[in-house]
C-alpha cells in the first residue's frame, strides 16, 4: 500500500528534487519509505507503507534489463500463484512483492493481465524505449488514479494535491462543474473541480505516448441472474465465498484489524476474520448517546470475543477536524460519515497497519432502504402514464399531505426518478443559490446512461447497477480510500472481491431485497454465524448528530461565519443560503445536506486556493 505521483515532460529535465517535492505531499500515504526513478522527461515518485515483503517491497521497482519501470497502489491477494506461473514461465524476480507480480505479469499478458489479478490497485509502467505509460484501475475503483493533461505535461498520481509541487500545473477551479457538485456532492464524470484534472474510473486502463492520452474500459459490471436457486443455496454460496475472501484479504507481513460498527457487514467480517486470528476491532460514537453505534459495537464485540478500540467524538471534534478531512478529500465530498470516518482511522492506525472493513456489501446485495421503493411502485406503474403525469402534477399544486411524495413521483419511470438521494440540489433549485448564472445540463444526462446499459433488468437491479457505477465509486470509495490512506492505514473491503461480485451479480432481485428487509441473502449467510439482533440489524450508515448541533448557537455561527465569507461572496448567493441555514436553524426545513454542502465546497476551496 501506498502513494505514487509522476510526470511526463518532454519540455523540462527531470529532477530528484521536483519529485520528491510531489511525493513528500501524500507522505501521509507511505511514512515508511520514499523512492524515485528518474530519467530524462520522465520522472516517477512513491512513499510506501509497508505490508508484503518489508525488507525487500521497495518501489519503484524495474525488470530485468531496467526497461520497464512500475509504482503501484493497492494489494494483489493472488500474487503468489501468479508468481509461481511467472517463475515457470522464465521470469527472474529478485523480491517476494506482489508488485514486482504485476511488472512481470504485464510483460507476458500485456493488457490481459488485468483479467488475472484479484485485489485492489492502481499503478503505471513507464517503458523506457518506447516511451509509454500505461496505466489501470481495479474493477471498482477502490485505489484512487489522477491525472492532469496540460499542453506537453503530464502528471499522474494517486491524490490530487501531489501536483500541486509540480511548477507546470496551473491550480485552477473547474467552476462549470460547480452545479453539477451540488447535485451530486460529487462530480459524476472523469472531470474533477480542478481545471484539466482528471480521474481514471474504475475498470478503466489508458496508454500515454507521444502526448496522446488513450483510454478504454476493461471491465463491465453485467448482471446475469441465475433464478435456479433458492434463498438457502444462495446463502450458501454467499458464506463459502465470503469465507474465501476474508481469507485472501487477510494476507500481510503485519497485524490485521478491523472495523466494527453495529451493521450485519462489519460484524460478519470480524467473525470471519476472527475465525483464523486474534483480532483487533475499531468503532466510533458520539457524545450524544441516540445517534451511537458503539453499545451495540461493543457488545458484539464481548459476544464475539474480540478486542475493541472505541473512539467518542463530539461536535467540537467534528466541526474542527472538518478543514483537515476536505484538505484529504483533494474535492469536496460532504457526505458527514467521512469526519467519524477520519478518526476511526486514526485510532486504528494506533494499533494496526491494515483493517477489513464492510464497504460495498450494500451495493452488492441490496443494502439501501431505498431500494425498496420499485417494489411500492410495482402496481402503480401499471397505471397508464397520462392518468399517473395528471395525479403528479396536481399533487404538487396541493399542501403537503400523506402520500404526496408517491404521487409526485410517480409519473417518472426509474431512471427519472431515481437519481442517488433524490439530488441535494435539483436541476430547478441550484441556479438560485449560485453568484451568477452556469450552464448546464440536467442531472439525468450523467445518470440515464447507466440505467440504459440495464435496460431489460428489474427496477431494484437497475437502481443497483447505477450505484455501482456511480455512488460507491465516487463516494463510498474515495471516502474510505482518503480517510484511511489520511493515517497511513491500508483499509481492505473483501466484500469488494471479484468472487463475491460473480456471486452479487446473479442472485435474484427478490432474494437481495423484499419490502420488510434488505440484504436478505447476506443476512440469512450471516445468521449462520451471527446473533439474530446482528444479523437483521437495520442499515444505520454511520449516523451522524448534524442536525441538531446545526440548530445550536456555536456551530451555526461557525456556518453562518464561512457563508459570510469572500469565498461565499464569490460563487455563492450569499442571502439565500444563510437562509437555508436559518430554516434549518429555526425547524421550517431539514436542509442540513444542502447547508453542508454549501459549507463543505467553502472549505476545501479554502484549504486549496486560498491557504495554499
Amino acid at each position: 500500500m501506498c502513494g505514487f505521483i509522476g510526470y511526463i515532460d518532454d519540455t523540462t529535465k527531470a529532477e530528484d528534487s521536483q519529485i520528491k517535492a510531489m511525493a513528500d505531499k501524500i507522505v501521509h500515504r507511505g511514512p515508511d519509505q520514499y523512492g524515485c526513478y528518474v530519467e530524462d522527461g520522465a520522472a516517477l515518485g512513491f512513499r510506501r507503507l509497508s505490508i508484503i515483503d518489508l525488507d525487500g517491497g521497495a518501489q519503484p521497482i524495474e525488470n530485468e534489463d531496467g526497461g520497464k519501470t512500475l509504482v503501484f497502489n493497492g494489494e494483489i491477494y493472488n500474487f503468489a500463484e501468479l508468481r509461481e506461473e511467472l517463475v515457470n514461465a522464465g521470469h527472474v524476480f529478485k523480491t517476494n512483492s506482489d508488485s514486482e507480480v504485476i511488472l512481470h505479469g504485464y510483460e507476458k499478458y500485456g493488457r490481459d493481465l488485468l483479467n488475472r489479478l484479484r485485489g485492489m490497485f492502481a499503478f503505471v509502467i513507464w517503458d523506457k524505449k518506447a516511451r509509454r505509460l500505461f496505466g489501470a484501475r481495479d474493477i471498482f475503483g477502490i485505489k484512487p488514479l489522477y491525472y492532469y493533461q496540460n499542453g506537453g505535461t503530464f502528471l499522474f498520481g494517486s491524490e490530487i494535491k501531489g501536483f500541486l509541487a509540480y511548477p507546470g500545473f496551473v491550480k485552477e477551479l473547474n467552476e462549470k462543474r460547480l452545479p453539477d457538485y451540488l447535485s451530486f456532492e460529487y462530480i459524476p464524470d472523469r472531470e474533477t473541480l480542478f481545471q484539466n484534472v482528471y480521474k481514471l474510473l474504475g475498470g478503466e486502463c489508458f496508454t500515454y505516448e507521444n502526448g496522446e492520452m488513450k483510454i478504454q474500459r476493461w471491465f463491465n459490471f453485467k448482471y446475469e441472474i441465475d433464478g435456479t436457486k433458492t434463498l438457502d443455496e444462495w446463502a450458501g454460496i454467499i458464506a463459502e465465498t465470503f469465507r474465501d475472501s476474508t481469507n485472501a484479504h487477510k494476507l500481510a507481513d503485519v497485524e490485521v484489524g478491523c472495523f466494527l460498527s453495529s451493521g450485519v457487514d462489519s460484524s460478519y467480517t470480524v467473525h470471519e476474520l476472527h475465525r483464523r486470528q486474534k483480532l483487533k476491532t475499531f468503532s466510533v460514537g458520539y457524545e450524544e448517546e441516540k445517534y451511537s453505534e458503539l453499545p451495540c459495537a461493543q457488545e458484539f464485540a464481548r459476544v464475539e470475543g474480540v478486542e475493541n478500540y472505541a473512539v467518542k467524538i463530539s461536535a467540537d471534534d467534528f466541526f474542527g477536524i472538518a478543514p483537515t478531512v476536505q484538505y484529504h478529500m483533494d474535492e469536496p465530498l460532504p457526505n458527514p460519515s467521512a469526519l467519524p470516518l477520519y478518526f476511526l482511522a486514526k485510532k486504528a492506525s494506533e494499533h494496526v497497519k491494515v483493517v477489513l472493513s464492510g464497504e460495498g456489501a450494500d451495493e452488492l446485495f441490496g443494502g439501501y432502504n431505498y431500494y425498496k421503493e420499485p417494489l411500492d411502485y410495482q402496481k402503480y406503474m401499471k397505471v397508464p402514464q397520462p392518468v399517473r403525469t395528471a395525479l403528479s402534477v396536481a399533487a404538487g399544486k396541493l399542501p403537503k399531505f400523506r402520500g404526496k411524495r408517491f404521487l409526485v413521483r410517480g409519473r417518472y419511470p426509474i431512471e427519472r426518478r431515481y437519481i442517488r438521494n433524490n439530488y441535494v440540489f435539483d436541476y430547478g433549485e441550484r441556479g438560485q443559490y449560485l453568484a451568477r448564472e452556469i450552464e448546464s445540463k440536467d442531472p439525468a444526462h450523467y445518470t440515464k446512461p447507466h440505467f440504459d446499459k440495464a435496460r431489460g433488468l428489474d427496477d431494484v437491479t437497475k437502481m443497483q447497477f447505477a450505484d455501482l457505477n456511480t455512488w460507491l465509486l465516487y463516494d463510498i470509495l474515495l471516502k474510505a480510500d482518503k480517510m484511511s490512506m489520511a493515517s497511513g492505514l491500508e483499509l481492505r473491503v473483501p466484500f469488494l472481491d471479484r468472487e463475491m461480485l460473480k456471486t452479487a451479480l446473479a442472485i435474484p432481485a427478490e432474494h437481495r431485497v423484499q419490502r420488510d428487509k434488505t440484504k436478505v441473502a447476506l443476512r440469512q449467510a450471516a445468521l449462520a454465524s451471527l446473533p439474530e439482533r446482528t444479523a437483521n440489524m437495520p442499515k444505520l450508515g454511520f449516523p451522524v448528530p448534524l442536525n441538531d448541533w446545526l440548530r445550536e448557537d456555536k456551530y451555526y455561527g461557525l456556518v453562518k461565519e464561512k457563508f459570510e465569507s469572500d469565498t461565499a461572496k464569490k460563487y455563492f448567493n450569499v442571502p439565500k443560503i444563510i437562509n437555508l441555514l436559518d430554516e434549518h436553524r429555526q425547524g421550517k426545513s431539514a436542509n442540513m445536506k444542502k447547508v453542508w454542502s454549501l459549507y463543505t465546497f467553502i472549505l476545501w476551496y479554502e484549504e486549496y486556493f486560498v491557504r495554499r
